[in-house]
């Protein structure tokens, strides 16, 4: 039997949600917007301003292609697609490619428009779309569950600290989390309104669009397709055929867009085959980017240890009628199939597109835990949530301001954390 409370919005929710995302969106302010002198020094002082602050390796090469689009126009992509497959030819590891469309352009039009430096542009990109994915996180729990589930996924979301982290650095995966949400939510509202085109021509294209943001768009597209397998048994709403065919087209003409900016099929195809033979002698790679099946599970524990515990309670407890809870963990489930399965290819990174679904598993959790105290069961799930919020920022504070951890992987989290103790 599935757990209910009260999820009528009311005017006291408006509020708190409004304090929510402002909390949520003041911690996404990328660093580099605070000046150290000036009317916003009092400001800064309380941003918690991450340790590490220069320039990761993947983040130079974004700059670069931000700094080429600029230099010599948009027109020049396919010069550029051909300048990458030169130089991947001759390096003995993979670095990632400037297929990622969607987000090397957004930065270079925010350049263009705002002038700032290609790095600082790549930063407010991904601090934008950081607070944009807090949005959407809170509106596809409201859509899910009512009012106060959306504010108690939307609190855990603005602490998540794999969320913050994203949104002050140069990375592609906090904005590819954005589309992947986007699809994720939109795949339900055309589950539950079959037949309104504008939930439909939404959803294409926004599976276009995740598309032409990264190669993990198949980890994504994946999981959507199993869900839309699964709506025989589960009955989230209707699948028609005009979304099946949507769900193929929309990343169709992805592949489409791709295609044309890389100067051609084979140029697309040569792209990937480098990607794919080259990522797996990446010495990086080899040296952090493997492990067993559970190491995403080691990895969160050690980053969010009381959201994951909460959420896997919540999917031990499933059951036919809490179609949102089975939503999310078969996306999630999927999703986790493969990406476990990537060879040298695991890094938490990847995993930002968990964090809502995780979070709105916990706070399911959350709810079965004080649904049986009638009378305090709404104040003592509001100080739960302030807790868990608290015992998030903290983790923040110990693996990004304190220690200055940058890549998402094991050896990384348990240095910050003094499980293993560098030597003197």
């Amino acid at each position: 039997m599935t757990t209910e409370i009260e999820s009528r919005p009311r005017k006291i929710d408006i509020v708190i949600l409004a304090f929510i995302l402002a909390i949520g969106i003041f911690l996404r302010i990328p660093a580099h917007s605070f000046s150290p002198t000036g009317s916003l020094h009092l400001i800064a002082s309380l941003h918690p301003q991450p340790a590490f602050t220069q320039v990761g390796f993947d983040e130079g090469l974004y700059r670069e292609y931000v700094n080429a689009l600029t230099k010599n126009g948009p027109a020049s992509y396919p010069d550029m697609v051909e300048g990458y497959i030169a130089a991947q030819e001759k390096l003995p590891g993979a670095i990632l490619p400037p297929v990622r469309f969607s987000y090397i352009w957004t930065a270079y039009l925010w350049h263009s428009l705002f002038g700032s430096e290609a790095i600082d542009a790549l930063r407010d990109v991904a601090a934008l779309f950081s607070a944009l994915t807090l949005a959407l996180a809170t509106t596809l729990a409201w859509r899910l569950r009512g009012s106060t589930w959306a504010l108690g996924t939307g609190g855990l979301m603005a602490f998540a600290p794999t969320q913050i982290h994203m949104s002050q650095h140069a990375l592609v995966d906090g904005f590819f989390t954005f589309w992947a949400l986007l699809c994720l939510w939109l795949l339900w509202e055309n589950l539950r309104a079959p037949h309104d085109w504008r939930w439909l021509v939404a959803y294409g294209l926004a599976l276009a669009l995740l598309v032409i943001t990264k190669e993990n768009s198949f980890f994504v597209w994946s999981a959507l397709v199993v869900l839309i397998l699964t709506n025989r048994w589960l009955r989230f709403g209707t699948v028609t055929r005009q979304l099946v065919l949507v769900t193929i087209a929309g990343p169709l003409l992805g592949t489409v867009v791709l295609i044309f900016l890389a100067g051609g099929l084979d140029n697309l195809i040569t792209i990937y085959q480098l990607l794919v033979s080259k990522a797996s002698q990446t010495p990086y790679a080899i040296q952090t980017g493997d492990g067993p099946w559970h190491r995403y599970l080691v990895d969160l524990l050690l980053v969010s240890p009381v959201i994951l515990i909460l959420a896997l309670s919540a999917i031990f407890r499933l059951n036919r009628a809490m179609k949102p809870e089975l939503y999310m963990s078969i996306f999630i489930g999927v999703s986790y199939l493969v990406m476990c399965n990537v060879r040298y290819g695991m890094n938490l990174r990847y995993a930002n597109m968990w964090d809502m679904p995780l979070r709105f598993l916990a706070f399911s959790s959350l709810v079965a835990l004080v649904t049986p105290l009638q009378r305090y069961r709404n104040v003592l799930l509001g100080v739960a949530i302030v807790l868990i919020c608290a015992c998030e920022f903290r983790q923040y504070l110990i693996l990004f301001v304190r220690f200055p951890l940058y890549e998402l992987v094991s050896e990384g989290l348990l240095r910050a954390l003094h499980i293993l103790k560098t030597r003197p």
